[in-house]
């Protein structure tokens, strides 16, 4: 839990993760801001079903991603790589989730979109600050 832990604090600062979702021989990124649940261990966001990546997302569809600042010095780099299974949650479920998205980023509040949720299976964090290299490994426990 120690590992889950700090990169959890770590993600808990950032706010804009990049995602790749696929399905009928497609491939496509985008970008979200993001508000996590390490809890439940999970990322949320909103997003219009008809972009082009929200209309390649089905129910459960298989999602990667990285989270990454910007640092100028190679001994500073610190990012996450993630596995999971992307869902849109119905409006009932995720007006809880979307009170706190809307708590985090306020302009959130005049969008209609629907809730996702990223229910992250694996985390992969390089954090240099660490040590050259230095990798934290979290999977998700069946």
């Amino acid at each position: 839990m120690e590992t889950l832990d700090a990169i959890s604090r770590w993600l808990n600062k950032q706010h804009v993760l990049s995602y790749c979702v696929g399905g009928n021989d497609e491939l496509w990124c985008a970008n979200a801001f993001y508000y996590y649940d390490a809890q439940r261990v999970a990322f949320y966001l909103l997003s219009e079903t008809s972009t082009r990546h929200g209309g390649l997302i089905g129910a459960g569809t298989n999602v990667a991603g990285t989270i990454n600042g910007q640092p100028k010095t190679v001994a500073l780099i610190r990012g996450v790589q993630f596995r999971g299974r992307i869902r849109m949650m119905e409006e009932s479920e995720g007006a809880t989730v979307r009170a706190l998205y809307c708590k985090k980023f306020p302009v959130a509040r005049v969008m209609t979109a629907p809730v996702w949720e990223i229910r992250l299976d694996e985390l992969k964090m390089t954090d240099n600050t660490l040590g050259f290299g230095k990798k934290l490994h979290w999977l998700r426990e069946n």
